[in-house]
């Protein structure tokens, strides 16, 4: 069998007597499209957050292109390629979106000690900041500060953070949470011409925006992996149908 880019072997995680990830087995492969879903409770926040080191778990294995990162600090994870959106964007809401971007170029790149430097210095980190707005089509956007951005675009300016660390596997948490319909087209189109080498897992309640993005899904409910398929499976399957009764599923 092939190298997963990101694969959990009988991740477990309790508090106490509740059990938030019973044994989950996952597999997230080179260039895929995922995404993970399930009702609120289901235990997806903390599959994340024990995927990306900010929970440890209690039993199980985590790796990364084949590496064991179960024991590893979050940072170290986000340096081998493993990188985080987050539900509520997590900016320098007070410096340039073209200054937050050149920032996380400047972190991987290990020169983020040496931010205070003239902007000389890194001349060629911020080239490489730049160039990743105008491939987002958010160069317009670069010299304003972020929190004058409407919140829509403040998500893409995250995307592109993310996307300044290299990520080999993206985990784009609810990516048009709180974001007015309006906009939420811009971030799909932008999500849709990722690169393809990336690994997208996309947790998302929005069914509309998992149907179109996502070539496999993985349900989730009280810890546990109900079922996992393609989307036109998961729309069938009457457990789905159920888990979600009174929430919209395509068919």
């Amino acid at each position: 069998m092939n190298t997963a880019a990101l694969e959990t072997r009988g991740l477990h995680k309790s508090f106490g007597a509740l059990t938030v990830a019973n044994a989950v087995d996952f597999r997230l492969e080179h260039g895929a499209r995922h995404a993970l879903i399930g009702p609120n409770g289901a235990g997806k926040t903390t599959f994340v957050e024990l995927v990306t080191g900010a929970l440890r778990p209690g039993a199980g294995q985590i790796r990364l292109d084949g590496a064991d990162i179960t024991n590893l600090p979050q940072a170290a994870r986000v340096k081998r390629g493993l990188v985080r959106t987050f539900q509520i964007t997590s900016l320098f809401r007070r410096l340039s979106v073209l200054e937050n971007v050149t920032l996380a170029v400047c972190e991987r790149q290990g020169i983020g000690g040496g931010l205070f430097r003239p902007a000389g210095h890194h001349r060629a980190a911020i080239e490489e900041a730049h160039s990743l707005l105008e491939r987002l089509g958010l160069e317009d956007d670069s010299l304003r500060p972020v929190n004058m951005l409407a919140y829509g675009r403040q998500r893409l300016i995250e995307i592109a953070v993310s996307l300044a660390l290299s990520p080999k596997v993206l985990l784009l948490d609810e990516p048009a949470a709180g974001v007015p319909s309006s906009e939420s087209g811009t971030i799909i189109e932008v999500i849709e011409r990722l690169p393809p080498d990336i690994a997208l897992l996309i947790i998302e309640h929005d069914m509309d925006l998992v149907f179109r993005l996502a070539q496999r899904i993985t349900v989730l409910v009280q810890g546990n992996v109900l079922v996992e398929g393609p989307p036109d499976l998961i729309a069938a399957d009457p457990e789905v149908r159920r888990v979600y009764l009174g929430e919209r599923v395509p068919t």
